[in-house]
């Protein structure tokens, strides 16, 4: 009679390394929710009961929730996701995020990794992999499948938090292998796409970063467009796909969360923040961030500062 006491190895591999990792983030993450580790482009995220939609800016990343569970918003786009399952974001994306699962005894725990393209275009390249399937879905964000090959090398990552000394060697050699696991996914076709010269994604990738290091100037839709080699009808239908926004939509939403930082933290008044980030309407500049955030400039801020004052433990 054949022995299938093997069958679900896989799974219990998977459940070993999701504990471990889990174990390992509540420990650095006590008291805290957000925090950067010493390892460049890894944090943790710790939450301890479900929260309401929060807006966010993702950057090319992949997310882990290795315990609990989480929801990403864009646009009409909604990504649910826990330790099955892990989200992936090829762009910088304006986007909510919500936690659905999280308590005190078991709080929501993940981490967040940000992509290198540069590092996926040279595996790529490097490592002669089959040509991807088609990836019909355009859009910024997805998610993927969570396996044992994965959590492998993110567990042997945050191991190296333990010995810091080591972390300049050898956390690149794991990051690398971490990409190469991403890149041979079910979401290699997206990521490929991403760094393909001449792909759309690529294009708008480009765009974003000029849009993101040029947000204070007059927006020339077909002038941006030229400048990543599309026509502008194709710019503007590709842009909107995979970021589920126009390119103006885009723009404002950038001046407005620096006009937002620079009143937080460099002390401007609204009228000041506004002509900074580009707007020539300081009552424009009001309507549009009331829209965006739910309150008027300066009460916004004041509340921002009010919820920033630590809470005595």
């Amino acid at each position: 009679m054949p022995d299938h006491q093997d069958d679900h190895q896989p799974d219990r591999r998977q459940e070993a390394l999701r504990r471990i990792l889990a174990g390992t983030i509540d420990r650095w993450t006590k008291g805290s929710e957000d925090i950067p580790t010493a390892i460049p482009g890894l944090s943790f995220f710790r939450r301890e009961a479900p929260t309401e939609p929060g807006l966010c800016q993702i950057e090319p990343s992949v997310v882990l929730a290795v315990q609990g569970a989480k929801r990403m918003l864009v646009g009409e786009g909604n990504y649910a996701y826990d330790s099955r399952n892990f989200l992936i974001a090829s762009l910088d994306i304006p986007a909510s995020s919500q936690v659905l699962g999280a308590s005190p005894e078991r709080p929501c725990l993940g981490l967040i990794m940000q992509l290198d393209l540069r590092m996926l275009a040279e595996l790529g390249a490097q490592t002669h992999l089959p040509p991807p399937k088609d990836c019909s879905d355009r859009r910024g964000v997805a998610l993927g499948t969570v396996t044992p090959s994965l959590l492998e090398p993110f567990k042997r990552l945050t191991d190296l938090l333990e010995e810091p000394e080591a972390i300049e060697a050898l956390a690149p050699l794991v990051l690398r292998e971490i990409h190469y696991r991403l890149l041979v996914s079910d979401q290699s076709g997206r990521l490929r796409q991403l760094t393909a010269v001449g792909s759309q994604s690529f294009s708008v990738a480009r765009a974003i970063g000029w849009l993101k290091a040029n947000y204070a100037s007059q927006l020339r839709i077909e002038e941006l467009a030229d400048r990543v080699h599309m026509s502008p009808s194709s710019f503007h239908h590709h842009f909107r796909l995979l970021t589920a926004m126009t390119p103006l939509q885009y723009q404002k939403w950038l001046r407005l969360h620096e006009a937002r930082r620079l009143m937080l933290t460099e002390g401007c008044d609204a009228t000041s923040a506004a002509y900074e980030v580009g707007y020539e309407s300081p009552s424009q500049f009001s309507r549009e961030y009331s829209k965006l955030f739910g309150a008027p400039p300066r009460r916004d801020v004041i509340g921002l500062r009010r919820n920033a004052v630590p809470a005595a433990h």
